[in-house]
């Protein structure tokens, strides 16, 4: 088994930052320090060591959906400070990391698990697994300008693949608009907006495939049930 599929199934980090975690010489197998991608370990033989500890080979997996809370930002631990998403979670023994982001001033429906397969997949572009938000934005935004945005804007990363876009409302000069959008690409939901002239005031992810919030408040988490890890499973072909 490749090193950073072991440390994903462990629970270590999804599999993209388990490979990190690697190139910056931070992993050990049998006692000795591996930099280089590639290298292929026996789990029931050798000793992998992240930051001087052990890595067990099982852990029982675990599922949850938090409604992140605006000013909370989307990862294991911040340099800066401030709160994270674990923070939130209260009561659960496993190592858990969110599964892709969403911005600190964006709130809305996150995944953590330490599960790294299922994080990889559903984090990879080839999936397509739509992500639905639900944006506010200055001004008023013209048939024009929603095309635009359905069809794929230029961004400094690329033109962004076709998305669907439904107007909502106009009141007091904010144009109310839901997304639905496949990529991952950082802020993109903002950057697209910027693109045609309409900053984001507000932004809240609202459904990934088909899960959603309900009622679940800011701030609050819950497991997923096994119908929803089930359906996760499938649309990533995740066996």
């Amino acid at each position: 088994m490749r090193l950073q599929k072991f440390m994903a199934s462990a629970g270590i980090a999804s599999r993209r930052k388990s490979e990190e975690l690697i190139l910056q010489g931070r992993v050990k197998v049998n006692g000795k320090t591996v930099s280089k991608l590639g290298i292929k370990i026996n789990p029931e033989k050798d000793i992998v060591e992240v930051d001087g500890q052990k890595v067990e080979n099982f852990q029982e997996k675990i599922y949850i959906m938090l409604n992140k809370p605006k000013g909370v930002v989307s990862t294991v631990s911040d340099p800066r400070g401030r709160p994270t998403v674990i923070d939130l979670i209260k009561g659960v023994k496993q190592r858990i990391y969110p599964v892709g982001r969403l911005d600190y001033d964006t709130e809305g429906l996150l995944l953590l698990t330490n599960d790294g397969e299922l994080t990889y997949k559903i984090t990879h572009p080839k999936h397509e697994i739509k992500k639905t938000y639900l944006a506010k934005v200055k001004g008023f935004v013209n048939k024009e300008e929603l095309y635009t945005l359905k069809k794929g804007v230029n961004l400094e990363d690329g033109i962004t693949a076709p998305a669907q876009v439904r107007f909502l409302k106009y009141e007091e000069g904010i144009s109310t608009l839901i997304i639905k959008i496949h990529e991952g690409r950082n802020r993109q939901i903002r950057r697209m907006c910027d693109s045609i002239n309409h900053p984001v005031i507000y932004l809240k992810r609202l459904k990934i495939g088909v899960l959603s919030l309900k009622n679940l408040k800011p701030g609050n988490w819950r497991k997923l049930t096994k119908k929803e890890i089930d359906y996760l499973k499938k649309i990533t072909n995740l066996k």
